[in-house]
């Protein structure tokens, strides 16, 4: 039997991790994580973590690197500490498009980005929106991989009516527009691309019927935008009446911002697994993933199915 709740956040996303803080009705445990005049990582932890449930919330957002340094010295000073449970919280995961080897000479980022953290501490990890899920098999600890769907449903659900459709940007995203377009309970169309190089989409066709339709473009990850962008454009020459995307990880790197802005789309939805304070612009609604997170935090610390939150 574990002790109780401890939460604990880095710099990467602390305004989440608040948000389930209050949501729990539990405070943030005190702990320092700043930096050396060089630049290192220092972390300190200023309360007893003995025998305690910790879990560690940090999405491994820009500074990429750095926000993974800091959550693997959390977890390093917590195993140290003689924590009873630590449990890795990752709103957003890392590396997790460089999933396998798919030319010669590259490297599985995130395998190693797996036995980083299983080597610092983790014991358990909670994730939300895996962009591959096979990607839990790297880890040989338990791993809870979150859906972020009925957050979204619940925002998009009250801005469409029965003439619409979800559209997925690519084969790899059926699975999760089939669960929306069921929840809508409306039809689904598939976008055919082909990717020459990274952040580089080429559209080439569409499956379906969006004609006089409402189109809702469904992704877990918006990047650059280029491919959000193009899709949009397509789904509009083939008779889309209007068109809105939802996607769970806004990342919005590089030209997202201005391409999203002056594209033909209605709305950008996302959700706050990273950082938006300094993202926002006129078309995006952010919708918050904190009751999600905490009730999975509970849930585990309770020994109750996390399962059950998606049923």
């Amino acid at each position: 039997m574990y002790g109780s709740i401890k939460l604990l956040t880095g710099t990467s996303n602390p305004k989440l991790a608040q948000e389930v803080s209050e949501y729990l009705g539990m405070p943030l445990s005190d702990a320092i994580v700043g930096r050396f005049s060089d630049g290192e990582v220092r972390v300190k932890i200023n309360e007893s973590m003995r025998g305690e449930d910790v879990f560690v919330i940090q999405s491994l957002s820009h500074p990429v690197n750095d926000s993974i340094m800091e959550l693997l010295l959390m977890l390093d000073a917590l195993k140290r500490a003689s924590a009873g449970r630590i449990t890795a919280v990752i709103p957003y995961y890392a590396y997790a498009r460089q999933d396998r080897k798919d030319k010669p000479r590259v490297p599985i980022s995130a395998r190693l980005l797996a036995d980083l953290i299983t080597v610092a501490g983790a014991q358990r990890i909670i994730i939300v929106d895996l962009h591959s899920p096979q990607i839990q098999g790297f880890f040989n600890i338990p791993v809870d991989n979150l859906y972020a769907l009925n957050v979204l449903y619940d925002y998009v659900k009250e801005k469409v009516d029965q003439n619409t459709v979800v559209v997925s940007p690519d084969a790899g995203g059926v699975e999760r527009a089939r669960i929306l377009a069921n929840k809508l309970s409306c039809g689904i169309a598939i976008i055919y691309k082909r990717r020459p190089e990274p952040n580089v989409a080429e559209v080439l066709d569409l499956i379906g019927d969006v004609k006089d339709k409402t189109a809702i473009i469904v992704d877990d990850i918006i990047d650059t935008a280029g491919t959000v962008v193009v899709a949009t454009h397509m789904l509009l020459s083939k008779g889309a009446k209007r068109v809105m995307v939802c996607a769970t990880h806004g990342i919005f790197s590089g030209p997202a911002i201005d391409r999203l802005r002056e594209a033909p789309l209605e709305e950008v939805i996302t959700t706050n697994t990273l950082p938006m304070e300094n993202r926002t612009f006129e078309k995006l609604r952010v919708v918050s993933i904190a009751p999600l997170i905490a009730e999975a935090i509970k849930r585990a610390h309770e020994g109750e199915s996390i399962s059950s939150l998606f049923i």
